[in-house]
């Protein structure tokens, strides 16, 4: 069908209702293909937002022949994020403020200025909560002509019923590793990475992305899945875990520093800092508490980031022990982590399937303690006791 939904696979439900509801758009048909308001679910890494923008990039295609070529000015703009008429909220807090959602509102409002469409995609729109879902309920309800509104969740049930009652519901299932890889290919990664990327991340776009592309977190990957191989040898998996947590941290931080430069310029530009002249101390010194709630709030950021990164990495490890069992069980799948087979192996006949298993149960008791709130140097070393009692290693 169309290029834009290669990591959709043809044929699906997903597939076949975002194809048809781009062709009415094109055909500006108001029939039953065609709605204003979509809500998107699907597993974390599915791609629902992937989805999303290669709908988006649908609608605002220029290609007389093709909806959704891909390759024009408009779909590569739209999937690149610089389209005029295309706008992807990414919530930064645990909810949406309301003030947030009256700015959606008025972007939901304006005309479009160059496509037939305006497009407002709004990733974890879960984040909509109570006064904020109330606010952004009647431009969902009655969105502007033409307007079309998307919203991302992981499920139905995490969406204020109000909301997800006036949008067509599109589920996103999980794309196979093929699909994944096709998606890295398109953007530049050879088939091998690309492969070795979709596997690892279970299928998860955004994190297959990153891993493909960025040697930090190749580096980081194999520091997690090397811990199972350090748990035999004394007080290393100890150590090793204590600066684990700390490279999660200084990655979060790299990847977020231009992001937090640019909104404290933004800041300080609009509350008129580094002026000069009289008055200009005073009001500086006026401004101070405003800068402070920005650097709690980036430093907030920063913390969430470490603690989902930490919750990855342990899902990684699982992951390995995992592919020990599937050997151990001699069943016929196809590893989460090809490239580490020879430790997967190992542990595989080192352990019976009940230490295997007792070494994951290890690994969700740690991601339990994490998302409870203690401390992760405190958990992740709780962590390798499990492990180490798990492995018979004393």
């Amino acid at each position: 069908m169309t290029d834009v939904f290669d990591s959709l696979a043809p044929g699906t439900v997903a597939h076949t209702m975002l194809y048809d509801a781009a062709c009415a758009a094109r055909r500006h048909e108001d029939g039953p293909a065609l709605t204003h308001s979509w809500l998107f679910t699907g597993p974390p890494g599915a791609g629902r937002s992937t989805a999303a923008l290669a709908f988006a990039a649908s609608l605002v295609c220029t290609n007389d022949d093709v909806v959704g070529c891909g390759h024009c000015d408009a779909c590569r703009a739209a999937l690149g994020g610089s389209h005029p008429d295309v706008t992807h909220v990414v919530p930064q807090e645990l909810t949406l403020r309301v003030s947030e959602v009256r700015d959606l509102i008025k972007v939901a409002s304006t005309l479009p200025t160059e496509a037939p469409w305006r497009v407002l995609i709004i990733e974890d729109a879960d984040r909509l909560r109570n006064e904020g879902a109330n606010a952004f309920l009647k431009t969902v309800e009655e969105p502007p002509a033409r307007t079309i509104i998307v919203l991302c969740a992981p499920s139905t049930e995490d969406m204020v019923v109000t909301l997800r009652s006036r949008c067509r519901h599109v589920y996103i299932p999980t794309p196979s590793v093929e699909s994944v890889a096709r998606v890295l290919m398109g953007q530049g990664v050879a088939q091998a990475p690309a492969m070795l990327a979709a596997s690892a991340t279970n299928q998860h776009i955004g994190r297959a992305r990153h891993l493909a592309t960025t040697k930090q977190a190749q580096v980081l990957r194999a520091q997690v899945l090397n811990v199972a191989e350090l748990v035999y040898h004394g007080d290393v998996a100890f150590r090793t875990v204590g600066g684990l947590f700390e490279a999660i941290e200084a990655e979060v931080a790299a990847s977020l520093e231009a992001q937090e430069a640019e909104e404290k310029v933004k800041l300080e530009q609009a509350l008129g800092m580094g002026g000069k002249g009289k008055g200009a101390a005073k009001a500086a010194r006026g401004t101070k508490g405003t800068v402070d709630d920005l650097e709690k709030k980036q430093k907030l950021r920063r913390t969430r980031g470490a603690r989902d990164g930490l919750d990855l990495a342990l899902g990684d490890l699982a992951g390995l022990y995992r592919d020990a069992l599937v050997y151990k069980g001699g069943a016929g799948v196809g590893l989460t982590h090809p490239d580490f087979e020879g430790l997967s192996r190992e542990l595989a006949e080192k352990n019976s399937e009940e230490a295997l298993l007792a070494c994951i149960d290890a690994l969700v008791q740690c991601r339990a303690d994490v998302a409870a709130n203690v401390r992760p140097a405190v958990a992740l070393d709780a962590l390798v006791g499990r492990l180490r009692l798990a492995c018979g290693v004393r």
